[in-house]
């Protein structure tokens, strides 16, 4: 018998279908006050929750039974993926079911602020008819660009080119020419994409791509251009997008989220009443997309207590892939490697290969290809990827994934290890990994550059000419700032050199940016990858 607790609201049709179940036993309690359910969510073997509801470390710290996580909804800000990684419960959200009913938003806030519909009305309610205020402008035979083309992309395209629409899309991980039978021209320079557009909508991540539409991007924009967002908050710049509004560079805005949520009163599109349609983040809010997330949430959470597949995983850290030890211990090398490549990427890649040596990581090469792919792709793509969808979510945008083989790593005397490269058009990244008997993962190179590091933290990686002053001045950065480095590994090709650091704490943005003035510094890159299971080295 499975116990699982529904903490959130959700709808009665999910409700409805858990009770049907005679393997479950329903816990409906959909209100909680702040730190009560660290007592209770390790009494059951599923939690279901919405966005009213956080489970935070304190909830996860002694996890109990409790085996699996569903958000009934897209994201999961509500939930802390890292300890739940940890405490080994799989948290799965439910992407697909708010796809057609966040496209339907887009297209309606186009055509609604196409023909300024919102002041229109608000025009004849108070009882004045001045028709020739409202001059509106057709969809059909403009061009609407897509920032971000997954499976929300996808649907608003369908969707515009019913409507006879030009459709652009660009994404920088969709590497095909074009998309849809090849009815959406895939535009791979940004800048070059902003000139062509009389439309501009967003569908991308929120974590990297703030600030994305910046002021300097706006003015690049053809004169006239108009954006809607229902992706994320702070991908525009609202501020700068206000003040090209009232110089007539963009003809209008609509926005249905916000850099905060309520926008303040004093904010500047609020003035703009007849340019600018704004809506409190609807994108997800109609009554067949709560039934179909709550449905989605029941249904994944079954499936996975049952042993029976796996669908919506945001983490991979909770499933049961039967490893052994030393297996685990590579599975965790994969993701860190996937990280650090990720962070190293400038423009995306075209291919992802992971090479095996040695028998233990042979055996388990499949797995460890969809945990650095996932890792890879998560942060630059809207979809959650997870070791279910990440290869065919690889596929769509165009990347080719392969796996191969391979004897000793680069010659040296290593009885197994794992290469993953990547590669950007002509550029070519790789890294060497390995476990040793401690079962820690070591990075053994970096770029060509061979060391010795367990990689775990803050870290920041250096390329530099290699010349005299180069590590004092790094070492100053660091210190003027208060950023302590708790490890430091130096490698040397040729003229230059590679530093990777380890932190006690994240580098500031200021720090990085000091580090780049030094003309010796050619590349910093920083990221963060999760503290190793039993500490350090």
């Amino acid at each position: 018998m499975f116990k699982i607790l529904v903490a959130d609201k959700i709808a009665e049709e999910g409700l409805a279908e858990l009770a049907r179940q005679p393997d479950v036993e329903l816990t409906n309690h959909p209100q909680w006050n702040p730190g009560e359910l660290a007592g209770v969510v390790g009494r059951h073997d599923g939690v279901i929750i919405r966005s009213g509801v956080k489970i935070t470390a304190a909830e996860l710290a002694n996890p109990g039974r409790l085996k699996a996580i569903a958000r009934a909804g897209v994201g999961v800000d509500n939930v802390d993926v890292e300890a739940a990684t940890r405490a080994g419960v799989l948290v799965m959200n439910t992407p697909d079911a708010n796809t057609i009913t966040t496209a339907e938003h887009t297209v309606a806030l186009m055509m609604a602020l196409s023909r300024k519909l919102a002041a229109a009305d608000a025009h004849v309610r108070a009882g004045l008819w001045e028709r020739n205020r409202f001059m509106g402008t057709q969809l059909a035979g403009k061009t609407l660009g897509i920032i971000g083309f997954g499976r929300i992309g996808r649907a608003v395209a369908r969707r515009a080119l019913g409507l006879e629409m030009k459709v652009l899309a660009h994404d920088p991980f969709f590497f095909a020419e074009t998309a849809l039978d090849g009815q959406v021209a895939m535009i791979k320079d940004l800048d070059a994409f902003l000139e062509q557009c009389d439309y501009i909508t967003l569908h991308v991540p929120g974590d990297k791509t703030r600030g994305l539409i910046s002021a300097d991007r706006l003015a690049r924009c053809r004169r006239g251009v108009r954006f809607i967002n229902c992706s994320r908050g702070g991908v525009i710049d609202e501020i700068a997008l206000a003040q090209a509004i009232q110089s007539g560079q963009v003809a209008g805005a609509a926005l249905d989220v916000y850099e905060k949520e309520p926008p303040p009163g004093d904010h500047p599109l609020l003035s703009l009443a007849e340019k600018v349609l704004l809506t409190p983040h609807l994108g997800a809010s109609t009554h067949e997309a709560q039934k179909a997330v709550s449905l989605d949430a029941v249904t994944e959470l079954l499936l996975y207590l049952r042993g029976r597949g796996i669908q919506g995983a945001v983490n991979a850290g909770g499933i049961d892939l039967n490893l052994s030890g030393l297996e685990k211990a590579y599975a965790d090398l994969a993701r860190r490697m996937g990280v650090i490549l990720g962070a190293i990427a400038e423009k995306g890649f075209d291919s992802i290969t992971l090479r095996t040596n040695g028998e233990p990581p042979k055996r388990v090469a499949a797995t460890l290809q969809r945990l650095a792919v996932i890792e890879l792709l998560k942060a630059h793509i809207a979809e959650t990827p997870n070791v279910v969808n990440v290869l065919h979510l690889a596929e769509q945008r165009g990347i080719t994934i392969r796996q191969e083989t391979i004897g000793q790593a680069m010659q040296r005397a290593i009885q197994h290890s794992i290469e993953l490269e990547i590669t950007e058009g002509d550029a070519r990244h790789t890294m060497i990994g390995t476990v040793f008997a401690d079962h820690l993962p070591r990075v053994l190179a970096i770029k060509g550059y061979w060391m010795d590091m367990v990689p775990e933290g803050p870290m920041t990686l250096i390329v530099n000419r290699d010349r005299p002053g180069v590590i004092g001045f790094v070492g100053n950065t660091f210190g003027r700032l208060n950023i302590n480095i708790a490890d430091m590994t130096i490698s040397r090709k040729g003229d230059k050199a590679l530093m990777l650091l380890k932190l006690d704490t994240p580098p500031s943005p200021q720090c990085l940016a000091d580090l780049r003035k030094d003309p010796g510094i050619e590349v910093v890159k920083s990221f963060t990858l999760p503290p190793l299971a039993g500490g350090s080295a």
